[in-house]
């Protein structure tokens, strides 16, 4: 993990030099780009491990960003927002973001989120794993597809992932921290909103079929059959 290339994307000098030096601590080596189209260029040619992504940039916004790199690619974003507000944290989910930080941050907080999640990337595939079927709905890990009522479904990355350790314990209640740490590979760092709107994906996705994910107030989900 430590030698691998992070991508910082702000326009702001002092943001950037702050990570750079406590990432370059850890042994992780950084590039940066200071407006959304040189993000761009630079995710594509340099091929980094992980991109720290801020929202408020010249030109393309890190939004756009992360949803041009999200239609090709599974590189892991940690997005940056400059307002604590859920909406800002809410659409950069949605996009595909696997984290993300309230500015001002910690950079050691900042380090621990990226091994948290390249941590996560190293950890070995189910590539041997059968398909597994509960009801009308198909996962099948070694090509990482799904389907409902045999129809193929489109899952991002963290959305497969999720139905899959839901499925893999259905009937059983997981708690938020317990999902962020089976699918994010970290434990409560992205905090639970992050678990919330990946569900509620999911569940457009299940949509009236014979399985479904409930909400157990308090604790957690749980996938359950009809």
């Amino acid at each position: 993990m430590p030698g691998e290339l992070i991508l910082l994307v702000d326009d702001e000098p002092h943001i950037v030099e702050l990570a750079r030096m406590y990432l370059e601590k850890e042994g992780f080596r950084v590039a940066a780009a200071g407006d959304g189209m040189a993000a761009l260029d630079r995710a594509s040619r340099d091929r980094p491990a992980l991109m720290v992504l801020d929202l408020m940039l010249p030109g393309l916004e890190g939004y756009e960003v992360c949803r041009r790199v999200r239609a090709d690619s599974d590189l892991p974003i940690i997005m940056l927002t400059a307002r604590d507000e859920d909406v800002d944290k809410i659409v950069g989910l949605e996009l595909g973001a696997d984290d993300y930080m309230t500015k001002p941050f910690n950079p050691r907080e900042l380090v621990a989120r990226v091994k948290a999640i390249l941590r996560r990337a190293e950890r070995p595939g189910r590539s041997g794993t059968a398909p597994l079927h509960l009801a009308d709905l198909t996962i099948d890990p070694a090509r990482r597809e799904v389907t409902v009522a045999g129809q193929p479904a489109t899952l991002r990355t963290k959305e497969f992932d999720l139905l899959l350790a839901l499925a893999e314990n259905h009937g059983l209640v997981l708690t938020r921290e317990k999902l962020l740490d089976l699918v994010w590979g970290f434990d409560f760092y992205g905090q639970t909103r992050t678990v919330d709107v990946h569900i509620a994906h999911l569940r457009k996705m299940l949509g009236a079929g014979q399985v479904r994910i409930e909400t157990v107030t308090g604790v957690g989900y749980k996938l359950m059959v009809n």
